[in-house]
Order: structure tokens, then sequence, then C-alpha cells
């Protein structure tokens, strides 16, 4: 079921599939729903499978107000209410969704069954940066530019192709083309990737501060699945696993999109998660 629900009156887009214990999936810095497509086949049969796109991505709608680590949790909690999804769900994030996620559980911890992230992002000793208003209005500027000079039409579609085979250790981009195009070819989707790409180290250091103040739950299974690819990544991944008291798992021949190189593995990690406390039915997701 696809449908779209308002949070603080901005449009979301909103996917529910399978049957079972509800499982969140979030993508990393400028995904899309259909990046999930591979792991959300192999878990439906066995979960019910949430997949939503944050403000500017995917098909949900833009957003003026930057990206922080308090909102995009609160956002994860909204998508679960407007899905009908009461009971403690499983988690998972990638990359950048990862710092949202792991905010969810902490701040959410009744709410949270389970914690899966995906080749997280790590930044052990972030800090705020000065300033935050004004990177925001340069950043606003810059986007307001490159789609007055209709740059997102012609080169989003071809740089988001590019950005996913770097970002893999093999294949290309399996979303089709019509879909790239309709989706990475507009301006709200720059403006989008832009305003999470200037955020990053503040979302990163804000969540330095929840995690001194909000221990995860104990006893929540959590698991840190890393991608293969490059050793001196692991040593942090390594980090984030042993400073969560998580599971490692290791992703081989996986380079940082592990939803499309390895979609079995992150199944798998999911299912493994020990998830018992969610839900057993598909929420409705009312639009």
């Amino acid at each position: 079921m696809s449908a779209f629900v308002r949070i603080g009156g901005v449009p979301h887009h909103v996917v529910v599939q399978g049957h079972g214990p509800v499982c969140l999936l979030s993508g990393g810095l400028g995904q899309s729903w259909f990046d999930w497509d591979a792991v959300t086949r192999l878990l439906a049969p066995h979960r019910t499978v949430v997949r939503f796109d944050r403000p500017g991505l995917g098909l949900s709608a833009h957003a003026r107000v930057a990206p922080s680590l308090l909102g995009e949790a609160d956002r994860i909690a909204r998508v679960l209410d407007a899905c009908g999804a009461a009971g403690p769900v499983t988690v998972v994030g990638h990359s950048l969704a990862g710092l949202h996620c792991e905010a969810f559980a902490r701040l959410s911890p009744e709410r949270t069954a389970a914690l899966v992230l995906v080749d997280s992002s790590v930044e052990e000793g972030a800090r705020q940066r000065p300033a935050p208003a004004l990177r925001t209005g340069v950043t606003r500027a810059c986007g307001t530019l490159l789609v007055a000079a209709g740059l997102p039409a012609a080169l989003g579609p071809a740089l988001r192709r590019a950005a996913v085979r770097l970002s893999r250790t093999g294949g290309g981009d399996p979303a089709p083309r019509d879909l790239v195009r309709r989706v990475y070819g507009t301006g709200r989707t720059t403006r989008a990737i832009l305003a999470e790409y200037a955020g990053y180290r503040d979302v990163a250091a804000q969540l330095v501060g929840v995690r001194r103040q909000f221990p995860l739950p104990d006893g929540l299974p959590v698991t840190v699945l890393a991608a293969g690819a490059g050793r001196r990544w692991l040593e942090r991944q390594i980090w984030l696993a042993r400073t969560l008291d998580a599971r490692l798992r290791i992703a081989s021949r996986s380079g940082h999109l592990v939803m499309l190189d390895r979609p079995q593995d992150v199944a798998r990690a999911v299912l493994d998660s020990g998830a018992a406390g969610s839900a057993h039915r598909e929420p409705p997701c009312d639009a």
C-alpha cells in the first residue's frame, strides 16, 4: 500500500507491505523508498515493512525546516503513528538514517523492539558547529541557484546513477530510469540533499548529546551490519558496535549500499533481531 500522510503539514510518501511484526526501513542521505525494494521482497513474507521518504526525497513534498536529530526521531514516531503501528517495532537505519534510528530507540524505548544499523554513519567526536541559521540560508541560496540554472533536470538522474555505482562493489543502479528521472530530476530533491548534507555534522553532534542523556534500553537487540569494503571504515563500525554493545555482522563483498549489494544480509539481520514484541497487524497508513 502506498499513501501520503501529513506530518507537520508536509505530505510524506509512505509504503507499507507484508505481514507480521512491524519493521521500519529508513534510507541514507538522498535515498528513496525504492532503494529498499530487494530487502522488502525478502522481508514481506515475515514482516510488515514500512518505508517512507523524508521531506523533499522520493515522492514526499519539500519542507523548509532544516533537518535535526530530534526532528527526524519524531518523524519516525509520527510515521508509525500514521500507520497505526502501536506496538514496539524494529527500526532499521542506513548511513545517515542510522543516526535517526538510534536516536528514536533512545528517545522512544517503549516503541522499539530492535535496532539494526546498516553501515551507519559514525562520528565519534562530532561537535555542533556555529552559525546554523547562516549555513541554512547559504544552503537554500545554493539550491535556488542550482534549480534556476536547470541543473537538477539536466544532471540529477546521472549523478544519482553515478553515486550508486560508486557506492557498490559491483553493478549499477537497479532503479527504473523513469523513476530516477521523476525523483532526482526535481529541484525539491536537490534542495533536500543539500540540506541533509549541510546539516550532517550537526545531526551527528546532537546524537552525541542524546547518547549521554538517554541510554539504550537494557536487553534491546542491537545489530551493526557493516559493509566489508574499506578497512578504516570497518574499524569505525567495530567501534560503533562496541559502543552500543551490539552484535556486529559484516556484509562481505558489499559496498556502502548494502541493501543493493547484499539485501539478504540486511533481511537476515532483521529477522534474527528477535523482534517478538512487534505488532502483528498490517498498519492502515491512512492518508
